[in-house]
């Protein structure tokens, strides 16, 4: 005896209902506890199949064919590969969605993961998005070894130039300071902690302290600033071949540029170094600062003024003046 057509739970899948035409389940399951519609359910159109896109017509000369995977991808199929190393989507792509590369944009759902196509719109993973780095008037940025290395170079001037103008002052400091320091270094190596009867510090010590910052302060703004705003380079960037350039247009800074770029790193802090070491640990925060900045590299001194740090390319080589090529002569 046949069953009558009619909605029955499946066996297969108890907590839902199929239709049974008398010979065989047919449509889309429902759930058990939905009203079955009356008759059966209604028949599912075909697929429709997307045809493959025709190739594109080649003019004589122009080339071989292009892969068919260069073609825009169908809907619903996962496009061809991005050749690598490529800096932006084959011909025919559809441009990225906004927001595409930029940090923390979320990707669309499933995208990455193995076997999922990419949406429409959407790279494959691995699809270069990175930006070019900046080149400011048509130069590199100059990294970060280099700049180190050209401001060590202009430490040792600037100690120099101290040693021979500041010399005197250091000298007088350390004569009125030395009873005081002789005395606690002598108890320090007998274990005595006490600080009762130390000899007093010179009363032109304080006066020598504040000369000698003074002086160092002075011999730094006259040794950079007026460099930087008139060449944009000091002895030390000279040697490393990198230049300081506004970011507006390639000219040169200027004394009011130039001064308010090292006053931020240079002056200011350099007057806070007896404030507890404040102006010492915002040098160093500001020496470091290019490293975390992107993509420009600027340090806190190189926002303040609106400057960039470039790497000039290297001189090319005289041209040979002499009338006979090198060689034997005849």
């Amino acid at each position: 005896m046949s069953v009558q057509p009619g909605w029955y739970v499946d066996p297969a899948d108890p907590e839902t209902r199929r239709y049974w035409d008398g010979e065989g389940w047919i449509g889309a399951p429902i759930p058990v506890d939905a009203t079955p519609p009356d008759g059966p359910p209604p028949v599912e159109p075909p697929p429709v199949e997307t045809p493959p896109a025709a190739p594109q017509p080649v003019a004589p000369g122009a080339g071989p064919v292009p892969a068919p995977s260069s073609a825009p991808p169908a809907a619903g199929h996962a496009p061809g590969p991005v050749p690598p190393g490529a800096a932006g989507p084959p011909p025919g792509w559809p441009p990225p969605p906004p927001g595409y590369g930029h940090p923390g944009a979320p990707p669309p759902p499933g995208y990455g993961h193995p076997g999922a196509p990419p949406p429409p719109g959407w790279a494959p993973p691995g699809w270069a998005a990175r930006m070019p780095e900046p080149r400011p008037h048509g130069l590199p940025l100059a990294n970060f070894g280099t700049r180190l290395v050209a401001r060590l170079i202009d430490l040792v001037v600037l100690l120099a130039l101290n040693v021979v103008v500041n010399g005197w002052f250091v000298w007088r400091f350390i004569q009125e300071y030395a009873p005081y320091s002789r005395e606690v270094l002598r108890r320090v190596e007998a274990g005595n902690t006490s600080r009762e009867g130390l000899p007093p510090i010179g009363e032109q010590a304080g006066g020598l302290q504040l000369a000698i910052l003074l002086i160092t302060i002075g011999l730094w703004l006259a040794y950079e600033v007026p460099a930087v705003a008139s060449t944009g380079q000091t002895f030390g960037k000279r040697v490393m071949r990198i230049k300081v350039v506004a970011l507006s247009a390639d000219q040169p800074l200027g004394f009011g540029r130039s001064f308010r770029r090292w006053n931020t790193y240079g002056g200011l802090p350099t007057l806070l170094w007896c404030c507890f070491g404040i102006g010492l640990l915002f040098q160093l925060l500001d020496a470091l600062s290019p490293l975390f900045d992107h993509p420009l590299r600027q340090a806190l001194h190189d926002k303040r003024a609106q400057t960039v740090v470039v790497q000039l390319p290297h001189a090319a080589p005289a041209p040979n003046d002499r009338s006979n090529p090198p060689g034997d002569t005849p």
